[in-house]
């Protein structure tokens, strides 16, 4: 606890790492293996570090170190480790990390306030109009942060084996976490705000910089403190998940733990949606103000619609043979905008304009590849479209830069065409998977950012180092480059991993279901 929240993480995602490695090296791994991911597991019981005897006071105590449960003083001296049984021991941990990992945030959390935004030099150079995008409402969050860790102080302290904790993260999850999807959601003018101030003005420039090199700070920057309440949420969601996979099937800990999950999942979603609903909407006003229609115009702008995926692809010119006419030139470039619900076939004109000349609903698409036909039809495929701009079914022969490129393009316009690889959701027993041991942040709308020890199920593939993947803990696909990852190739673990996530996700699979009952009737 005498870590900062951003160590208390890297540390924890990096352990999670380590421990799937240990694990994934073992051929044959005997029943009693650990299969468990948290990182509280991944260091051994009988651990050689030095530990400060740490005290279960843990919102007063800032000076104790990344700690176990099963370390703590009060437990060893007590007996209790001898009468319960592994599993409910992996569970008490799980437990106590989700607790431990609140403090680390919440004395972060203070840092960002006391020694940032209390800051009297910088409340002095920064307008109250501008403290307010930077800072939001952080104080609400800490206050809910407060809240939140007393009461799950209260629980460790009730009984040295903790009964549950997710029946209060559903409490405050519903009656409190709200402060959350006000804070993220303004995250993009948080983030256009800072680097607005760090150009215009020089005095906060170099305030700044003299903060972070407080030695509170242990090295870590402005930037990393502003973004640790979506950090936090997000994380919250996954030690939930941990504690679910370890609960007794059909018992009141695991409803507990499902209705939390289920409503940390709610807003985790309602914090991204507000993220991208601001940048969705600017995007796509810049992107109505550079097209020309030479065919009937289509209103671009929706509240309903954004931008997947824009880009230069090779048009071929004329019919297949004459691709054997080497002096002519065989393709003109064309620029694709693929929104969620329409795709729009552009040329680009001077002035930085496009010409629109076609498009289709998204959903009257269709791709094909072309098998291997020469270096000249090398990453070309076929794009159908059923009813285009003149209701009638047209073709375009296309080519793409790269192998990655075309797949790209491909999943894209038709995201139902089947993969190299399917998805966890057909109830495989085995699939290709890979976990993350590099941070990425998405650079293009159909990649997915990763963070450390995140594992996902490989859809697809290229040869030129690029995965199409399914993350496992909230299902989201988009493509990543293959070095951000390593390959889980222990068919054990990657069958345990699935297993853990059709756990943590069959409630919905069961609204699913019901739904899908209602909607036959």
């Amino acid at each position: 606890l005498g870590l900062l929240y951003q160590e208390y993480r890297d540390k924890s995602t990096r352990q999670e790492i380590e421990t799937r490695r240990l694990q994934d090296s073992q051929t044959e791994p005997e029943e009693s293996s650990p299969s468990e991911e948290t990182p509280s597991e991944a260091e051994p019981t009988s651990t050689t570090e030095n530990k400060a005897p740490p005290q279960i006071s843990l919102l007063r105590n800032s000076n104790s170190r990344f700690n176990l449960w099963q370390d703590l003083p009060e437990i060893r001296s007590s007996g209790v480790l001898s009468i319960l049984q592994p599993d409910e021991i992996k569970l008490q941990e799980a437990m106590f990390e989700l607790v431990t990992s609140e403090a680390s945030y919440y004395k972060s959390l203070n840092l960002l306030v006391s020694h940032f935004m209390e800051n009297e030099r910088l409340k002095k150079i920064l307008h109250q109009s501008e403290a307010h995008i930077l800072f939001s409402n952080v104080l609400d969050v800490m206050a809910v942060s407060e809240r939140f860790l007393l009461d799950l102080e209260q629980r460790v302290e009730e009984n040295i084996v903790i009964s549950d904790v997710c029946d209060i993260v559903y409490q405050h999850t519903v009656n409190h976490f709200s402060v959350y999807i006000t804070y993220v959601s303004n995250q993009t003018y948080q983030e256009r705000a800072y680097k607005q101030l760090l150009q215009d003005k020089p005095a906060f420039r170099e305030v700044i910089s003299q903060l972070e090199l407080d030695p509170k700070c242990k090295g870590l920057s402005f930037s990393s403190f502003l973004i640790l309440p979506f950090q936090r949420i997000t994380r919250l969601k996954l030690l939930v998940q941990n504690i679910l996979k370890k609960v007794e099937e059909k018992s009141d800990r695991e409803n507990t733990a499902l209705d939390a999950h289920k409503e940390l999942e709610t807003v985790v979603k309602a914090c991204n949606e507000g993220v991208r609903k601001m940048s969705r909407t600017e995007q796509m006003i810049s992107i109505q103000k550079k097209l020309e229609f030479k065919i009937k115009s289509v209103p671009i702008i929706s509240h309903s619609r954004w931008l997947l995926k824009q880009g230069e692809l090779q048009q071929m010119n004329g019919p297949k043979t004459s691709r054997t006419l080497r002096t002519k030139k065989l393709f003109r470039e064309i620029y694709l905008f693929l929104f969620n619900d329409l795709l729009v076939i552009c040329r680009q004109i001077p002035g930085d304009k496009y010409q629109v000349f076609d498009s289709a609903p998204r959903g009257l698409l269709r791709v094909e590849e072309l098998e291997d036909q020469g270096q000249s039809l090398a990453n070309v495929f076929i794009l159908r479209l059923l009813e285009n701009a003149d209701d009638r079914e047209a073709s375009y022969m296309l080519k793409a830069s790269s192998q990655s490129e075309m797949k790209r393009w491909m999943i894209s316009l038709a995201p139902n065409r089947r993969t190299k690889f399917v998805s966890f959701t057909s109830r495989l027993v085995d699939c290709p998977q890979i976990q993350c041991v590099h941070p990425y942040v998405a650079q293009q709308p159909d990649e997915l950012s990763l963070e450390l020890a995140d594992v996902l199920n490989i859809l697809d593939k290229t040869d030129d180092g690029w995965i199409f993947g399914e993350r496992l803990h909230d299902q989201e696909r988009g493509w990543f480059p293959s070095s951000m990852g390593e390959e889980i190739l222990n068919p054990k673990i990657r069958a345990q991993n699935l297993k853990e996530c059709f756990r943590v996700h069959k409630s919905d699979d069961s609204q699913r279901r019901k739904l899908g009952s209602r909607n036959r009737q």
